[in-house]
């Protein structure tokens, strides 16, 4: 019953910025750890950015410096912050939730996505 709806995608030009923004459709009492990935045509889905817990964050290498995750855990959501975009970013953006619930026990949850398009 757990729904996460992503928003804050769009067309942007090259160097420019983006927030994007993810809420859970319940409150999660335990959550493990936020995550972004994204997936660009013709590729794999790769992990952009992570927020455990504890709230330490990982990044990938292509985005070091130039992406940062946040969370407002009462508010059940997750943002990314972007800038610097290059066409490469060019991707849909989906955020994943790890969790523990009394009725899927741990469990990984998935946005529909938001599409971020970057012009050069």
């Amino acid at each position: 019953q757990v729904q996460l709806v992503e928003s804050g995608g769009g067309l942007v030009q090259a160097g420019g910025s983006l927030r994007l923004s993810c809420v859970a459709s319940v409150r999660i009492a335990r959550i493990i750890d936020w995550n972004w990935y994204r997936q660009a045509p013709g590729k794999s889905r790769e992990l952009v950015a992570g927020i455990t817990s504890s709230g330490s964050t990982d990044y990938a290498d292509s985005v070091k410096g130039r992406f940062t995750i946040s969370r407002d855990n009462a508010k059940n959501t997750v943002y990314l912050q972007m800038n610097s975009l290059k066409p490469e970013d060019t991707a849909r953006y989906y955020c994943n939730l790890k969790a523990f619930t009394s009725w899927d026990g741990h469990a990984l949850y998935w946005g529909q996505g938001t599409q971020v398009t970057v012009s050069s």
